[in-house]
């Protein structure tokens, strides 16, 4: 996790948190998922050099020729390869993930002020969805833990 400024743009940080991840998971990390807002060659290229394999949509401005390409309509449907398509949809669950964080854990409306402040708030909100997943699983009760576990994979 990295914790920024709300008027940063999330890509810039990509990098480091990429970095952080193969890290995290001792070079382990197969596949990375992004939205179109990701898709640059930098970020590609700097995925692929650790052999991770890229899932991020092709805006409608970059590649236009290529009919090949992962891509996103205006209506949120996803065309190109089955097998990228496959992989992207599975993009809800960390949605629903952040929705929860957002919503449910205060991360949308919280009280707390300054950087430093908000990335221990934040971590505390995901230990306790982390807890919350390990106690289902433990309790045998997958279903309740699925979403949570497909964000630390």
């Amino acid at each position: 996790m990295i914790a920024a400024p709300a008027n940063d743009n999330e890509k810039k940080h990509a990098p480091a948190l990429f970095r952080k991840a193969l890290k995290a998971t001792e070079q382990r990390t197969k596949t990375v998922v992004a939205d179109s807002q990701f898709s640059s060659r930098k970020l590609r290229e700097q995925f692929s050099t650790h052999g991770v394999k890229v899932v991020i949509p092709y805006p409608a401005n970059q590649n236009k020729e290529n009919k090949t390409l992962l891509r996103v309509d205006k209506y949120f449907r996803t065309h190109g390869p089955a097998r990228e398509r496959q992989i992207y949809n599975q993009r809800g669950a960390i949605e629903r993930v952040n929705s929860r964080l957002k919503e449910q854990l205060c991360l949308e409306r919280h009280r707390a002020r300054g950087l430093e402040r908000i990335t221990v708030h934040a971590l505390l909100c995901i230990i306790a969805m982390l807890l919350n997943a390990l106690t289902a699983l433990r309790l045998n009760r997958p279903e309740k833990a699925r979403s949570i576990t497909m964000l630390t994979r």
